[in-house]
């Protein structure tokens, strides 16, 4: 049986307060792997990148300035292992490797939309703009 923190409950019990524990709920494991897969350093923006068009690596690495080549690779690798990402090598000269998102990779891009616009509302830029944009309207 699984037990949270947050999980306790207030019970009175002859006039003095009992705290217990309730059982918690597991955790899904289908959601705990895409939320652990989606949720690697890197992967949401590799995602972005990839959801407006195909990208070549050395493109990836221009729109990711902070992320070094290996991290890229490997992220790119974990990404076509779980089919979100195709690596497509184009058959010209020079030879060019191009990433794209998978019918199942852009699946992602609602969740991406809603968790953008949450980091917006949210972030404490979000918030000073937010409050920024009350403040001047209020003035207005």
């Amino acid at each position: 049986m699984y037990y949270t923190l947050v999980s306790y409950w207030r019970q009175v019990e002859g006039g003095s307060i009992v705290y217990r524990m309730s059982p918690a709920k597991p955790v899904c494991p289908v959601l705990h792997r895409a939320i652990e897969l989606i949720g690697s350093r890197w992967t949401g923006a590799i995602i972005y990148v990839l959801i407006r068009d195909r990208a070549r690596f050395a493109e990836l690495r221009a729109a990711i300035p902070e992320i070094s080549d290996r991290m890229l690779a490997d992220r790119l690798h974990a990404l076509e292992a779980e089919a979100i990402v195709v690596r497509t090598v184009v058959p010209a000269s020079p030879v060019r490797v191009e990433y794209e998102l998978t019918k199942k990779g852009r699946g992602l891009a609602k969740a991406l939309d809603a968790i953008g616009k949450w980091a917006h509302r949210w972030s404490d830029d979000g918030a000073k703009d937010a409050a920024s944009a009350k403040t001047q309207v209020a003035r207005a």
